[in-house]
């Protein structure tokens, strides 16, 4: 069976080609892809910016946020069936090597893969894909293929807070660096808590849907002193759980001074590479937790059982403020790469029907 599917051969050099999907291993399921959202990492490997995509070995189909259906399975497959909606794992572990086997996180695996950036991993951004049963989640058949394909970003938003021994409650006050995709997650996930809600944004776009989302206070630091706003929002107390969601280096910065005494905080904004001056010795005397995760583990099914409960409250669908036909992809890209600021989440629609 022949196939449209997308490869990215260089920055600025992504190509549509008619080709020939793979057979089948018996572990494997192919799916037909509804929708798949382009990230900001996607725009980042696609711009030469991030070495994160591995085009440096072969020609890859980018596409990690997607939403599909199965379209046929393997013989060894046990858990889906044709038919079913579906959504996968990004990082994806071997579950075999040394580390896995002692219990580390997925980017710890010794033959880790990424789906949608590497060419032993393709993404979803094609109109078929082949993908292990392992790395392959069940999600509500009432839910739309953009909705699975949010369940990716949500999941980093939501391990953030919650994976590696994190928690939130009602009690915390949380203060979220950043109202990206991501950041958004997040915001949602401390709000479901019941915690106090604080966004650190600077974009007005992004204020306004930090509000909508589940923010109590949104503070914009260009316009504020982040610090002192902080502290007269919080009656000297700081953030107990502070999230960071941006990978900005001021941001990055001002954790250390915006956490409260024995404040957890949480890094999942991408800032590998490069090294950011701060003032460290505020987590000794302040008695900070600090963890960081690149990727999730074990968290797929229970963020789509999360979102389910989320979804009721939220609307998904107005966060992606651009919509293209799977043709359309170099608009797409276009759009991703020239209005960051307005274009929240672009969506690419691959016309398959319930």
């Amino acid at each position: 069976m022949k196939a449209k599917i997308a490869f990215l051969h260089k920055p600025f050099d992504l190509r549509v080609e008619e080709v020939e999907v793979s057979a089948l291993k018996d572990n494997q399921v192919l799916v037909q892809v509804g929708a798949c959202g382009i990230c900001g990492s996607d725009v980042e490997c696609f711009e030469g910016k991030s070495k994160e995509g591995r085009y440096d070995i072969a020609p890859y189909t980018p596409g990690h946020e997607w939403g599909g259906r199965i379209a046929a399975v393997g013989a060894g497959v046990t858990t889906l069936k044709v038919g079913n909606k579906v959504t996968g794992d990004c990082v994806m572990a071997c579950g075999v090597c040394r580390n896995c086997k002692d219990g580390l996180m997925p980017s710890a695996c010794l033959n880790m893969r990424e789906a949608g950036f590497r060419p032993d991993s393709p993404g979803g951004m094609g109109e078929y894909m082949v993908i292990e049963e392992q790395y392959v989640h069940k999600v509500p058949d009432d839910w739309s293929y953009a909705d699975a394909a949010w369940v990716e970003t949500f999941s980093i938003g939501y391990f953030g807070i919650w994976g590696n021994g994190g928690y939130i409650d009602a009690s915390d006050i949380a203060i979220i660096m950043g109202c990206g995709p991501v950041g958004v997650s997040a915001v949602m996930t401390a709000k479901t808590s019941g915690a106090m809600v604080i966004v650190v944004e600077p974009l007005p776009k992004r204020q306004e849907i930090a509000r909508r989302y589940g923010a109590d206070y949104v503070i914009d630091p260009t316009k504020v002193d982040l610090v002192e706003e902080v502290t007269r929002l919080t009656d000297g107390r700081m953030g107990t759980v502070v999230v960071e969601a941006t990978g900005n280096d001021k941001a990055i910065a001002s954790l250390f001074d915006v956490a409260g005494h024995s404040g957890r905080v949480r890094l999942i904004g991408h800032s590998i590479g490069r090294k950011v001056p701060v003032e460290i010795g505020k987590t000794i005397w302040r008695t900070l937790s600090i963890s960081g995760s690149g990727g999730t583990k074990n968290f797929a099914q229970r963020t789509i059982r999360f979102m389910s409960v989320v979804k009721k409250k939220y609307d998904f669908a107005a966060l992606n403020t651009h919509y293209y036909q799977f043709d359309q992809i170099h608009e797409a890209f276009d759009v991703a790469c020239k209005l960051k600021s307005d274009a929240f989440k672009v969506m690419l629609d691959f016309g398959l029907k319930d």
